[in-house]
């Protein structure tokens, strides 16, 4: 049994490295296939560099889903978020050695729109509870139907950037990109974090059946940092560049693609899906927190100093810690 754990685990550090090469390409194509053709940035920014960054977290949701384990993707996602809000920035902030400025429209557009993101995809798990319920006092289902209200919600939000950007002239730089060279890296990519997702996923699977606790509770840790790698290496990059707004932006963009666009279609594609809302509820409140805590240290001065960012790394060890304790029953704060 212990020599089967350790396998697994020395899977999940090959499959984390090689969701990092594939996404790596994934972004790099994506970027330049935008550029080639004349994409205006909402577009670039809002669904082709999120979905290209997101593409791990919904490749986590789908094969955790194909397998019988939605709780493990949609803990993921979640997780993911978590990660992504409080330790994304802090690392760019630490990583550069520099103080992060914001600007008035990174915190009181996109991530207040971020909060509203997660108050809709709460309000979609809750309506699953309501209209859908299943066996168990708080269990329910969520359906197609009800996947498109977070969906609409995105459309929404690509909507007001295009508002923003109504003005796009577009680039003279596209001539230089061959669209067949990125057009074949951006597959390549696809499909390495395909392969890598489906065996990160059931290693993470085993471990959990192995120590007999919780998929969702090993999605918002493990699988929820490997899926992470990409934002991060982005955020960081952009802060070394001394493109801060870029940098607090990609994580608060993601996010909103993650929750509004990934779980929608990882129900889409599965039909239907199990949600344990003694669990669900008390995780999204946690995303919330977190999301309130960067939305504070981001208001004050319009900036993100060192030592907020370990402020917001001490908060993600928290939860962490509180994570494993009720994967290992040490606490039991969430009734199942």
């Amino acid at each position: 049994m212990a020599g089967t754990v350790l396998l697994d685990l020395f899977w999940i550090f090959i499959t984390t490295a090689a969701i990092w090469g594939g996404s790596g390409w994934l972004e790099d194509a994506s970027a330049k296939l935008a550029v080639h053709y004349n994409l205006p940035p909402v577009v670039q920014g809002g669904l082709i560099a999120a979905a290209g960054s997101s593409f791990p977290e919904l490749a986590s949701v789908v094969v955790a889903a194909a397998q019988g384990s939605f709780g493990l993707g949609a803990g993921a996602i979640v997780g993911s978020a978590i990660f992504n809000i409080l330790v994304i920035p802090a690392l760019a902030v630490l990583v550069s050695g520099e103080t992060l400025n914001a600007n008035r429209t990174l915190v009181h557009k996109d991530t207040l729109f971020y909060l509203l993101a997660v108050l809709v995809l709460f309000l979609t798990f809750a309506f699953g509870l309501i209209y859908n319920p299943t066996k168990g006092s708080l269990n329910g289902e969520i359906t197609r139907p009800l996947v498109l209200f977070p969906l609409a919600m995105y459309g929404l939000y690509l909507f007001l950037q295009w508002q923003d950007a109504a003005d796009f002239a577009g680039r003279d730089e596209s001539n230089s990109i061959s669209p067949l060279k990125q057009w074949g890296l951006l597959l390549a990519g696809l499909l390495i974090i395909l392969a890598a997702v489906e065996r990160l996923v059931h290693s993470v699977i085993s471990i959990g059946d192995v120590a007999g606790t919780s998929e969702f509770l090993w999605g918002i840790t493990v699988v929820a940092a490997a899926t992470s790698v990409p934002d991060t290496l982005v955020s960081v990059q952009a802060a070394e560049n001394d493109r801060a707004v870029a940098s607090i932006a990609n994580v608060v963009g993601s996010n909103t693609f993650d929750l509004l666009v990934v779980i929608p279609l990882g129900v889409l594609i599965t039909g239907t899906a199990a949600v344990n809302f003694t669990v669900t509820a008390p995780m999204m409140g946690c995303l919330m927190a977190a999301t309130a805590l960067l939305f504070v240290a981001l208001r004050t001065n319009l900036a993100l100093s060192p030592r907020e960012a370990k402020l917001l790394l001490v908060a993600y060890l928290a939860f962490v810690g509180w994570a494993f304790a009720e994967a290992l029953s040490f606490i039991n704060i969430l009734p199942s």
